[in-house]
């Protein structure tokens, strides 16, 4: 089965400043960037890729590009700071950052499991301290993780990424408990398979093959269809959503 048309862009997003980490590339992250200018947002966009994020700040066309390891708590507070001192506040943040890898559990190194965690969990959270603090004071704000359906389902050789999948998981409904009192909604999607060339360089066509025809679709997702699901819950229209985990997945049993 072949994708869906792409959708057109409604204005969801109209007059908000949305900031995405690790949109440098072809993936969710990069879809997530212009789905939301194309929504009407003002964008930032941060990678720790310094050229790739060039480029795809190039191609976004009118967008601030800040670089950011998020392992790095000054990279960080830096991305939050610029993007303040430029626009003024931030409306939306997407945490996109994540580091996946492929080992069996009793060959897992320590530096494996930590580099994992440090990028995707770790990360996540410093963004996330960073941006609830800023938007507690604003009063208002609206912050998106990326998690994973591993973080709920067992796959071979993952153990850390779905252990870091399953802790954005609990992090994205702690802040959107504590977050709610201050005006602040925090919300993640959790895709399964979405294609872009990168996985296809990282992945055999036999994996490949074999996760797609588990979806009920016979095909993995567009990163612009996890992308549409990011900008809903970025938008006024899921007002009353937070610390929900979304499950953009077509996957069966």
């Amino acid at each position: 089965m072949t994708a869906p048309p792409y959708v057109p862009g409604h204005g969801l997003l109209a007059g908000k400043v949305v900031v995405v980490t690790a949109a440098a590339g072809t993936g969710i992250g990069f879809a997530t960037a212009q789905r939301a200018q194309e929504e009407g947002a003002t964008v930032v966009v941060s990678d720790w890729h310094e050229r790739r994020l060039g480029e795809a700040a190039a191609q976004l066309g009118d967008v601030l590009a800040v670089t950011c390891n998020v392992t790095v708590e000054q990279d960080v507070q830096r991305l939050l700071d610029e993007t303040v001192r430029t626009h003024g506040r931030i409306d939306v943040l997407v945490n996109n950052a994540g580091l996946g890898g492929t080992a069996a559990l009793v060959d897992m190194t320590d530096e494996q499991w930590h580099s994992v965690l440090d990028v995707t969990l770790n990360g996540t959270f410093r963004c996330t301290r960073a941006a609830l603090r800023l938007m507690q004071a604003q009063g208002y704000g609206v912050i998106v993780n990326n998690a994973s359906v591993i973080g709920w389902r067992a796959q071979e050789g993952q153990a850390h990424y779905a252990a870091a999948k399953a802790g954005v998981m609990a992090l994205t409904r702690t802040a959107g408990v504590e977050g709610a009192k201050h005006g602040v909604r925090v919300n993640a999607v959790s895709p399964s398979l979405a294609m872009h060339p990168f996985l296809a360089k990282v992945t055999t066509d036999e994996l490949l093959a074999e996760l797609a025809a588990k979806e009920a679709f016979g095909r993995p997702a567009e990163p612009w269809e996890i992308a549409n699901v990011i900008v809903f819950l970025a938008s006024d229209y899921s007002s009353y959503m937070t610390g929900e985990v979304v499950s953009v997945s077509s996957q069966h049993p």
